[in-house]
């Protein structure tokens, strides 16, 4: 059976964790598609071309321990406004997602660009002070010295060019359902993806 997720939304709005937690649950398999990107600007940052540095993307980049660095995060918003970068990343996406056994995808264009025909679209959002609050503390978990506001400015700009830029801006799919985490706690939100999902599910015909 296949079977596509598409999970999109900015930044720590919790899509990820929603996402894994959705693929334990019907066991089907999952990409965080926000690697792809943050790996190809971890390479630039590096020095490599943007360009060759998604075209020539191994599995080895995408284990990388330095990905969810703010710089490196900064670097992928920008690669991923390039269209050559994303068109290298795009068959690999959607090989992915066209895989049997279900799959899930989160990121920010799969229920737009890479898989428009997914059986279930979600968009998972929250304001951005509570986004930024929640990456703080990621950061400052993993010993990275930053300030809240400092963080804030770096959201609110990635937003931003996420949102205006001309190759598959981050939006909702038009029939995309959302989930807001703003006061809505990670077992609530779970809850309600898994629960959309299980609806699609049952008009899928077996046998």
């Amino acid at each position: 059976m296949r079977f596509t997720v598409a999970i999109d939304g900015p930044a720590a709005a919790g899509k990820g964790t929603i996402s894994r937690a959705v693929a334990a649950h019907f066991g089907f398999a999952h990409l965080d598609t926000g690697l792809l990107y943050r790996a190809v600007g971890a390479r630039m940052l590096d020095g490599l071309d943007p360009v060759e540095a998604a075209r020539t993307l191994s599995a080895g980049d995408l284990g990388r321990s330095d990905l969810r660095r703010p710089d490196v995060a900064q670097a992928a918003s920008r690669v991923a406004a390039i269209p050559e970068v994303r068109a290298a990343l795009v068959a690999f996406q959607r090989g992915f997602a066209g895989r049997e056994g279900g799959a899930v995808l989160d990121g920010r264009d799969i229920g737009t660009v890479i898989c428009p025909d997914a059986a279930v679209k979600l968009f998972v959002t929250a304001s951005d002070l509570v986004r930024a609050g929640r990456r703080h503390r990621e950061l400052v978990e993993t010993g990275v010295e930053t300030g809240f506001d400092e963080v804030l400015a770096e959201m609110r700009e990635r937003d931003a060019r996420d949102s205006a830029r001309a190759e598959a801006p981050l939006r909702p799919a038009g029939d995309a359902v959302v989930i807001d985490t703003t006061e809505l706690s990670i077992e609530a939100a779970v809850a309600a993806a898994i629960a959309r999902v299980e609806a699609q599910l049952a008009t899928v015909p077996r046998g």
